[in-house]
This record gives structure tokens, sequence and C-alpha cells, in this order.
């Protein structure tokens, strides 16, 4: 199974274009050393041609233009590597990239029923898209179940989701009928020839036993780097909001994802979804070297991983 992170960035991706934090203005001046990146996806694999995403950020168009098996196939008019788009939460970094996939055929997602009712009621998805290729809509299976092709031919994968606690989107919370449900999911994808797993989730409001089952013995992981600390976007002065009320486990602290981490049979522990605020996005910082030193991998755009 062949792993290719597409972006590693959080919502609004770094340097974000409106934010003048100690890391955007210090990427910007060359002050800080550190990576550009886009915001948060990856996909994933078992034969190198036909690849699934996991999420469709809004910056999908140049991640695409950046990974040749995602492009149209040499000698086709129109095409693309990609099966299907397998959606973590509702979230608009997690999803606006949907609308840049209208020109192809009936666009597959799978995704669990609070993220279906958020992104119909909410962004009038089908709408938008029954204009143009229309929605195939599908419900992740709890139980480990073969991944297929668009023409329902096995694609080597077998996955299942499982539930994370979550809140509902931001543009959903307040909309008079809106359900309460986040609905917000992991992913675990097995390679069938090798039984090889990894696990993909982005999002983590709380370290529960579901989940650190689910990672369990994965050889690898790409999970929520968002925050270093909880009060790291009234530190840094873009805000008032902490990394806990956002739906985010800080990766510091005695209960942070770093020292749970410790404690889990992973191979390989990635980092992705990072906010620009994070300090472990400076190369020099003592975070990124606390995190380095502790064997997790810091996420960057364009990682390519083999399970």
């Amino acid at each position: 199974m062949r792993i290719r992170v597409l972006g590693t960035a959080a919502g609004g991706g770094f340097p974000q274009w409106n934010c003048n934090c100690a890391n955007c203005a210090g990427f910007r001046s060359g002050q800080v050393k550190a990576q550009s990146r886009t915001q948060s996806s990856a996909a994933v694999s078992a034969d190198g041609r036909h690849w699934f995403l996991l999420n469709a950020s809004p910056d999908i168009g140049h991640q695409i233009a950046s990974f040749a098996p995602l492009s149209p196939p040499v000698g086709s008019s129109r095409g693309s590597g990609i099966e299907s788009v397998l959606v973590t939460n509702a979230d608009l970094d997690h999803t606006l990239g949907l609308f840049q996939l209208r020109e192809g055929r009936p666009l597959v997602l799978y995704a669990g029923d609070g993220t279906r009712e958020a992104l119909t009621a909410g962004l009038n998805l089908n709408t938008v898209l029954a204009s143009y290729c229309g929605v195939d809509w599908r419900t992740p299976p709890s139980n480990l179940t073969s991944l297929t092709l668009v023409d329902g031919s096995p694609s080597g994968l077998s996955f299942c989701a499982f539930s994370l606690p979550g809140n509902p989107p931001k543009y959903r919370r307040r909309a008079e009928g809106a359900s309460d449900l986040s609905d917000s999911l992991g992913y675990r994808i097995v390679d069938d020839a090798t039984c090889a797993a990894m696990v993909f989730v982005p999002d983590l409001a709380e370290w529960t036993d579901t989940v650190e089952a689910q990672m369990a013995g994965c050889r690898l992981l790409l999970i929520d780097g968002t925050f270093w600390s909880d009060d790291e976007m009234v530190r840094a002065g873009v805000g008032t909001a902490k990394a806990s009320s956002m739906g985010h486990l800080p990766i510091s602290g005695p209960d942070g994802t770093l020292a749970r981490l410790a404690n889990v049979d992973i191979d390989r522990r990635v980092y992705v979804h990072i906010n620009n605020t994070n300090p472990i996005l400076r190369e020099d910082s003592a975070e990124r070297a606390a995190v380095t030193d502790a064997g997790v991998v810091i996420g960057e755009d364009g990682m390519e991983f083999e399970v």
C-alpha cells in the first residue's frame, strides 16, 4: 500500500493568507525556517494507479498537479486516478475541494450521516454538483470491508470507519434545523496482500479506548497535530478559542497526543493538520525537537510511505 501525504496544514494553510502571527510573519520575512504547507489531505493506493482521497482540501487542485498519478492518464482526453473520497467530517478544510472535482464522473463520497447532512443542507453540495457530475453517497462500514473501485472491482484494499468525538462544523452549529451530529470519523485502511494497516485521524478531540484500539498495531498513523498547547491561539495573539473547544487534543502535556503515542504499538507516527501557530513548524524549535526525539515525524507535503 502506498500513501501520499498531499497536504499537512490545518485550515488556511501555512503561511495563512491573512495571518501575521510569529510563524507566518517570520516565514514571509525569511526569519523563520520552515516549509510552506497546503491544507490537510492524503491519498492511498494498493497498485499506484487507482487512488482514494482522504478528504478533499481547498488546495486539491494544486495537490493533484503536484502528484502525477492523480492527473489525467497519458493518451486520454480526460480522466483521473481518483476513485473516491473518504471524508472524515464536514469541516471546510476537508471538503471544499469536492467542488473542484465536479468536472468528472459522479463523485463517490464515503461519509457519515451527520457529515452528509451538513454538506447537503449547509453547503448545498448535492444541488451544486447535480448540475455537473452528481454525488454517489456511500456509508463507510464499521467493520473491515473491501474498498472497491468505481466499477465495483476490488482495489486491493479494505477499510472501516470509527467514530470520533467532535463538534459539527461551525457553519452548521447555529443553523435552524441543523443536526447536532458531528459524525467525525477516523479511517483504518488495510492492504489485502500484506495485511498491513494505516490509520487516518486528522481531527482528534479526545483520546478514547476505541481510537487507541484502532491505532494499535498499524504500520502508519497520520494523526492530528493541529496545536502544540491548549492555549496556543491565545498565546499567539490571533484568537481566544482553546484547542479543546475547537475539537483538537493538543500535542503537549501529560494527556497530550505525544505522551499517549509513546504507549501504543505503531510503526510510524506522523503529525498532520498542523496549525500555522504551532511551534513545531519551526525547524529549530524546542517543541519540534521534542517531537522528533520521541520518534514522531512532523508531516510535510509530498511525503510518501509504503506499508
